[in-house]
């Protein structure tokens, strides 16, 4: 039985990586931060060693964006060190890697979708350090595939759909960023993608490697995300609140966001035949699970 070995068991992307329907015969080892110590790279590579894994996913990693200004250092062991240890650890097992990145290694300066070779300049220390993590996995000499992602939710853990839906059942009124554009991503999606490019890999020496980008297709700022989510939860019989748009400067943050955060599916498209969906339709999805069908 062909076996994946997938990081950040207890996270959103983790979460659903468990729940994605895997090839006959294939199956999902997850492990969370109980179980393997991300600042140890002996101990990832023993991971990696203890059996012959068909392919490993790097889901885990420091999320904390505003925190991570001042904990650079736990930042850095996990978002970077940490890939390093797996993709040298994947390079010697001739194991292939799916490693996750961000959006937050681009400015988020320059209008249009990002594309894979657009230049990157990370504006704080969370995308710095992913940034790290993926140099370190290109210039490993493993055969590895970096997924781009952005704007990650589901009906798990901590995130902006679970948080709108709790601030708006107790206020009328909401305030959210309204100049910070992207498309969300459904953690169940990109769990799919992931699977899908992982079991390729596994399967196919030729199977393509490098940096894809993946999010639900679309685009909208955090204030029209909020809205089209109290809007589906109304349908539901959920919370819902009035959402007033402000600009980022109103809301300041330690850490700076990228003001565009839209990520082009061109090469994963090209290489995989992958066409995400939209993102209202995978909203609509997660809260079926949250609140239950329309009613």
């Amino acid at each position: 039985m062909p076996e994946i070995l997938v990081t950040g068991a207890d996270g959103q992307l983790g979460t659903e990586l468990q729940r994605v329907r895997w090839p006959d015969g294939w199956r999902a080892v997850a492990i969370d931060r109980a179980d393997l110590d991300l600042a140890d790279p002996a101990a990832i590579a023993a991971k990696v060693a203890e059996r012959p894994w068909a392919a490993v996913i790097n889901g885990a990693a420091y999320t904390a964006v505003d925190k991570a200004e001042h904990d650079q250092v736990t930042a850095w062991q996990v978002n970077a060190l940490a890939p390093a240890a797996f993709a040298q650890a994947c390079a010697t097992a001739v194991i292939p890697l799916v490693q996750v990145s961000t959006d937050y290694v681009f400015a988020g300066d320059e209008p249009g979708a990002w594309e894979v070779d657009d230049p990157v300049a990370p504006l704080g220390v969370y995308g710095a350090s992913k940034l790290g993590g993926e140099l370190a996995v290109r210039t490993s000499g493993a055969r590895a595939a970096i997924v781009r992602t952005a704007w990650v939710v589901s009906a798990h853990g901590h995130n902006f759909v679970k948080t709108m839906l709790r601030v708006g059942a107790d206020r009328e009124t909401l305030r959210v960023v309204a100049d910070q554009h992207g498309a969300p991503t459904s953690a169940a999606d990109l769990a799919a993608v992931l699977a899908t490019i992982a079991v390729r890999l596994a399967q196919d020496e030729s199977a393509p490697t490098g940096t894809f980008h993946f999010s639900n297709a679309g685009a909208t700022s955090w204030a029209g995300f909020a809205e089209e989510i109290f809007r589906q939860s109304a349908l539901r019989g959920g919370p819902s609140a009035t959402v007033e748009p402000i600009a980022t400067a109103d809301y300041p943050t330690p850490a700076r966001r990228p003001a565009n955060s839209l990520l082009s599916a061109q090469a994963i498209t090209a290489a995989y035949g992958i066409t995400p969906r939209a993102w209202a339709q995978a909203l609509g999805d997660i809260l079926d699970e949250l609140i239950g069908a329309p009613q």
